[in-house]
């Protein structure tokens, strides 16, 4: 990555930067901290943040974070003030539509196809993720884990 590139964030970097309990948690404030640090711009869409809302707030006995309404909407707040929003347009649903055809992506993967789709509309390359084999059909996309370098 190089200075003035903008990169996407997956939404398992704002858990993990949120759980401390994360083995990868001081990796993920890493991002927050050293990349921009860099002069690399971070973004993020709608979907990361409902994302992130649904398993902040969701119990920890159901795979969850177990964070109180209040206490995750604060924050996203504060990653909406370290991050581009990218917002999904008519590209990027065609976008989807075309990368679900060519992979022939089903169920919850089209959450990561969306992620993929959002991401060529608005021609950012480089995602930011713990979970990189969710995104390894997409050649329009470097998938960068942090800390794996």
């Amino acid at each position: 990555m190089k200075r003035g590139d903008i990169v996407f964030l997956d939404t398992n970097i704002l858990l993990a930067a949120t759980d401390v309990g994360r083995s990868v948690h001081h990796v993920a404030v890493g991002v927050f901290q050293d990349l921009p640090g860099e002069g690399v711009h971070l973004a993020v869409s709608g979907q990361v943040l409902r994302e992130y809302l649904v398993v902040a707030t969701r119990p920890v006995k159901n795979n969850g974070l177990g964070l109180a309404s209040r206490d995750a909407i604060e924050n996203i707040i504060e990653f909406r003030s370290r991050t581009i929003f990218l917002e999904e347009n008519l590209d990027t649903s065609e976008g989807l539509v075309g990368l679900l055809s060519q992979t022939g992506t089903l169920g919850k993967r089209i959450h990561d196809m969306n992620i993929a789709a959002t991401m060529i509309s608005h021609r950012i390359r480089i995602l930011i993720t713990f979970n990189p084999g969710d995104f390894t059909e997409i050649p329009e996309i470097e998938v960068r884990v942090p800390g794996g370098d």
